[in-house]
């Protein structure tokens, strides 16, 4: 099979043709040209199949527990303990919104969820509280991509699948990365508050206080404790895990916190369906395209021209973060993921890097691209929140932007900063 369909599939990309269908058209495309129209029906198979999966069962039942969280009321008390914890120091709000989403990131794995949620409720706190609006949507854009890097995450499901690589695994790698960030970006706005005398909460919480924000929000956040150690321990499948979590948000924010009612459901089952619906497609498309890159030798050929550019692996990495970050821009996590996982992986590997540790790379990566101008989610789902032009809130971003670069350069250069837990409890 010729190369035409990957040249096909990047004219219907730059044309704005939704990514499932571009993956599809070109090589369905390439089919006719080749005149193998014969194989249409192996494409068919291989679309199927990449869905027909049990490990992919856990991507449905983790955004139904997202959703589950979300709409169930959770985020009002995990701010409000986050608050207790920190609201009283310089810039407070700012430093609240960012303990809120590594909080938030154990209950949706979604930067999206985490933007559109946590921002509802703090863009505006922070603006009446004497913040600008453009930093109140920076500070909530750039927290929200620890989201999909601290368990349980959506996309690392994804890479897990796609190159079988252990998901717990993967899971207790993104922990240290994911609070690198939050440590990073609590440290740049600590300067940005005091350099422009951002306001300080009246008073500290009293320890009662504290103890009263946590009883309300304690059980929900047990959410990926439960997730996280069944898994690690060997209790749950990290699909019979999935499942555990949505079942419990569903009993907890039901009839613990009473914050779910039951006319809410199929609303919230309808949003989880759709959402599942379009990432297992995603799913399935990018399994076929991934299959037609390998039978076409495409595969191959790129490896012999990344390998070529110089033999120094250190090197090779700096130039696949610097190609993934620029990827990250354009193209959302998942679809970057799926598309770019089976082709770069391999290559690394057969270089001597630890599946383990260039998957947790290329997550991080990508993730930072949702906040990354001109094509960042986050940016327009935080522009869209708070009323604020999304260039203004993508120049305020900049000194965050910076941390998680870095970060991305101390997990690929210090290996032991990601593959430390999975080591400890065996799984690398």
């Amino acid at each position: 099979m010729s190369i035409s369909y990957f040249w096909v599939f990047i004219l219907l990309l730059t044309a704005g043709t939704p990514v499932v269908f571009a993956l599809l058209i070109g090589p369905g495309v390439s089919l006719m040209l080749d005149g193998n129209e014969v194989f249409f029906s192996a494409l068919l198979t291989r679309l199927y199949s990449g869905m027909n999966s049990f490990p992919l069962m856990a991507v449905p039942f983790f955004i139904l527990a997202g959703e589950l969280m979300n709409q169930g009321g959770i985020t009002q008390s995990i701010v409000r303990f986050s608050q207790t914890l920190i609201g009283h120091y310089r810039g407070g709000l700012a430093q609240v919104n960012i303990l809120s989403s590594v909080l938030f990131a154990g209950l949706s794995g979604s930067a999206v969820a985490d933007t559109s949620a946590l921002g509802k409720m703090l863009i505006p706190a922070m603006e009446e509280n004497g913040y600008s609006r453009r930093f109140a949507a920076a500070v909530t854009a750039a927290s929200s991509v620890i989201g999909p890097i601290i368990p349980p995450s959506g996309i690392m499901i994804l890479y897990a699948f796609i190159m079988n690589v252990s998901v717990a695994g993967m899971f207790l790698a993104g922990i240290t990365p994911g609070l690198l960030i939050c440590a990073g970006l609590m440290i740049v706005t600590s300067r940005i508050s005091k350099k422009r005398n951002y306001p300080v909460a009246n008073q500290k919480a009293t320890w009662y206080e504290r103890g009263s924000a946590l009883k309300t929000s304690f059980l929900p956040l047990l959410t990926p404790v439960i997730l996280l150690g069944g898994i690690v321990l060997g209790v749950f499948t990290p699909t019979e895990a999935a499942a555990a979590a949505a079942g419990y948000a569903l009993i907890v924010t039901l009839f613990v916190t009473n914050t779910l009612k039951f006319d809410k459901l199929p609303h919230i089952l309808v949003n989880a369906a759709v959402q599942s619906g379009t990432i297992l497609l995603l799913v399935g498309s990018a399994v076929t395209f991934a299959w037609i890159i390998t039978v076409s030798g495409m595969a191959d050929m790129l490896a012999e021209q990344i390998v070529g550019i110089t033999d120094n692996v250190l090197l090779l990495l700096l130039i696949i973060n610097l190609f993934l970050f620029a990827i990250g821009m354009f193209l959302d996590a998942g679809p970057a993921i799926l598309i770019l996982g089976p082709v770069l992986a391999p290559i690394f590997i057969s270089l001597g890097i630890d599946p383990l540790h260039f998957a947790v790379i290329m997550c991080v990566n990508l993730t930072v691209g949702l906040a990354t101008p001109p094509m960042g989610l986050v940016l327009f789902v935080a522009a869209s929140v708070s009323g604020e032009k999304t260039e203004n809130i993508a120049y305020e971003m900049l000194p965050f932007l910076a941390v998680e670069a870095l970060v991305i350069f101390i997990i690929t250069y210090f290996p032991a900063v990601t593959m430390t837990l999975p080591r400890l409890f065996g799984f690398a």
